[in-house]
């Protein structure tokens, strides 16, 4: 007769291939059942996005099979908790597990296509996501997500005016052209643009998150260093393409995260506009900025790569039309922004489990 220990034990020789413990230490094996040779349990991953959660399902079966009984018919549920390893008090973003920047040193890089559609493939796959337009003076959102001239409603909430999110294609995003007309520039000082971060912080109700995505504006400057004074970032996803130019500013917004005053953890690199695929050629791949600039970057200063974003029509015209490529039926683009969506979750769930958390950054100048 086959029992619960048995199975613990046999499960016990199944590594998770990120986090390098077996699955019965690291506490991801739950609801074990057992009926004759029928053999039922659940695997809770760290993220739902997980690309090697169909690898682990056939180790465990295997290792049933080996360790236990070779006539056992196995039932694998796969089910996945998002990672934390926030230990702040919470008072800024009190339901947020993850809170994950998506930054350029330059812009033009595709860094809010970018963004946008990595909440977008995060949610996909079952996490709950939101997504913050904290690029004040340039905000994209809006146009992206086909709500140009619509407002966010308002709540209160404990005693408190709150801003609603808006919600569509199954994520939550606030951006300030949402809140501004969009023929108005906006003209403001440091300060103030520090001011409309903190609000969107503190002012809107984002509620229980397993990510928070949050598209910053290019460069380095008032708004970065705001952020990370006011909530503990997770981690940092970089943009670049492929080009020297592109290359260049990307280490300058690696090396402030990286910096000893801000110490946010780098996610990893994507190369957006990594080659050009023409629609009536799907298979054709031209580098018409130049090959693997971003991986070499990457390999280069030890970091996690996660991923190629390909330069297709169909990418520029989903943004324009209120439709982001991840909303859209173009598979072979929707694939390379999962796989990036899945390595970062990947990245996320390491980090969390091998790097003490991030502090709110105290900065004295």
């Amino acid at each position: 007769m086959i029992t619960k220990e048995q199975i613990l034990e046999a499960l016990g020789n199944v590594e998770e291939p990120d986090l390098k413990k077996d699955l019965v230490t690291l506490n991801m094996v739950k609801d074990i059942a057992i009926d004759g040779n029928k053999v039922s349990f659940t695997v809770v991953l760290t993220t739902p996005a997980c690309p090697l959660k169909e690898m682990i399902k056939m180790a465990c079966i295997n290792a049933i099979r080996i360790y236990v009984s070779k006539e056992a018919e196995v039932e694998v549920k796969m089910t996945a908790n998002v990672s934390t390893n926030r230990k702040d008090g919470k008072s800024m973003l009190p339901g947020v597990k993850n809170i994950i920047v998506v930054a350029s040193g330059k812009g033009g890089v595709g860094k809010s296509t970018v963004a946008a559609n990595l909440a977008l493939a995060l949610a996909q796959d079952g996490a709950s996501v939101g997504l913050m337009d904290a690029d004040i003076y340039g905000p994209s959102v809006p146009i992206m997500f086909g709500v140009r001239g619509e407002r966010p409603m308002m709540q209160t909430i404990n005693g408190k005016d709150m801003i609603l999110p808006m919600e569509k294609y199954g994520i939550k995003f606030m951006s300030i052209g949402l809140l501004v007309d969009e023929k108005q520039a906006i003209v403001w000082r440091g300060p103030m643009a520090s001011s409309a971060l903190r609000q969107f912080v503190s002012d809107v109700h984002w509620g229980e998150l397993d990510y928070l995505v949050i598209d910053m504006p290019p460069g380095t400057g008032d708004i970065h260093l705001t952020l990370v004074q006011t909530v503990p970032v997770t981690g940092a996803v970089i943009v670049t393409t492929p080009q020297d130019v592109a290359l260049a500013d990307a280490k300058k917004g690696i090396a402030m995260f990286s910096s000893p005053q801000i110490k946010v953890p780098i996610i990893g690199l994507v190369e957006n506009m990594a080659y050009f695929t023409p629609a009536e050629l799907p298979g054709n791949k031209y580098y018409i900025f130049g090959k693997e600039g971003g991986k070499r970057l990457a390999d280069e200063l030890d970091l996690p790569f996660l991923g190629q974003i390909p330069l297709v029509q169909s990418i520029r015209e989903g943004g324009d039309y209120g439709e982001p490529v991840m909303a859209s039926q173009d598979a072979i683009t929707k694939e390379a922004f999962l796989e990036f969506a899945g390595n970062a979750a990947r990245s996320i769930a390491m980090r969390n489990a091998n790097i003490d958390p991030t502090q709110i950054v105290e900065i004295t100048v």
